[in-house]
């Protein structure tokens, strides 16, 4: 995939691509998924781009208690999420960067975001925003052992340790034979994807609440460009996550560049709707619930791990 006299190498550039365009969008439906619920007009489908626009275009604001960890954070957690694209496949087209291993690489690379935006959370010293950060490492590490769980099951089950040809080896005829490991490794990474984005139930992204929040206390103190690489890194993690996710439940691998395109691009949009409902027609768990619903998600993936082996 590095040889670039490969075409298949530059059919691979086109899925990073469309996420560093297309990325936002994901956002305005879930958003506008809601507004329709609601009985309201809802938000324009640019408004993400409007927002990260004026974000780029405004100062950032630096408390005196804050180092260089604080600035940096948002800087490194959006270079980590970019990487994170290229080792990613979309649908049957194999990612930019495949390798043995890069299983690993990729669930370090969302860790590795995760600690940044700790970090620079703490850095702030705000008790609120040092809440939110024990929070996030607290559900974290319950939210890690569902995703390696489950990408071992299907590591297992395809007898391979790379992403793209994991993922390509999930198809219809796959469903048929494994269909209940895979149910319940969709279910357990639907969690895992709620959790890892600070959606319902685990987290509201529109409170306000200090007490209340997780993810959206620790960003508190970032502004003006800061805040945009946040957002946008935000809705890239969306989007890398939800591939894996659309990958599997959407098992197209028609060897022809648009239809897989295409089917990769619904499965991600129908996602992004199913987020936006559960989101309108349920109410954020207890904090003490949580840890209930993360231990359950790994408990599927263990079953399912349990079900490849045999």
């Amino acid at each position: 995939y590095g040889n670039w006299d490969d075409p298949m190498s530059l059919t691979s550039l086109l899925p990073p691509l469309l996420a560093l365009v297309l990325a936002p969008l994901l956002l305005s439906v879930i958003n506008r998924t809601k507004a329709l619920v609601a009985g309201r007009r809802g938000q324009p489908l640019l408004q993400p781009y409007y927002d990260l626009w004026k974000l780029l275009h405004k100062g950032a604001v630096y408390s005196r208690t804050t180092t260089w960890v604080f600035r940096a954070g948002p800087l490194v957690g959006l270079s980590a999420v970019l990487i994170a694209l290229t080792v990613i496949p979309f649908g049957n087209i194999p990612a930019l960067l495949a390798f043995p291993g890069d299983v690993v690489f990729f669930a370090y690379l969302l860790g590795l975001l995760r600690f940044c935006t700790i970090i620079a959370a703490l850095d702030t010293g705000s008790s609120f925003e040092g809440m939110g950060a024990s929070r996030e490492a607290t559900y974290a590490a319950l939210t890690e052992p569902a995703l390696f769980l489950g990408l071992a099951a299907i590591a297992r089950h395809t007898e391979t340790l790379s992403l793209s040809s994991m993922f390509a080896s999930i198809t219809s005829t796959s469903w048929s034979s494994a269909g209940p490991a895979f149910a319940l490794l969709a279910a357990a990474f639907f969690v895992v994807f709620l959790t890892e984005n600070a959606r319902m139930p685990v987290d509201d992204p529109t409170t306000h609440l200090e007490l209340t929040m997780i993810h959206e206390v620790m960003v508190l103190d970032h502004s003006g460009p800061d805040f945009a690489f946040i957002l946008y890194g935000s809705a890239l993690k969306l989007w890398v996550l939800g591939s894996l996710l659309s990958g599997m439940l959407v098992p197209v691998r028609s060897g022809v560049l648009w239809l897989d395109l295409g089917a990769a691009g619904v499965g991600l949009i129908g996602l992004a709707m199913l987020t936006g409902v559960i989101e309108s027609s349920m109410a954020r768990l207890r904090l003490v619930h949580i840890p209930q619903l993360l231990v359950g998600a790994s408990v599927l993936s263990a079953l399912a791990l349990v079900l490849a082996v045999r």
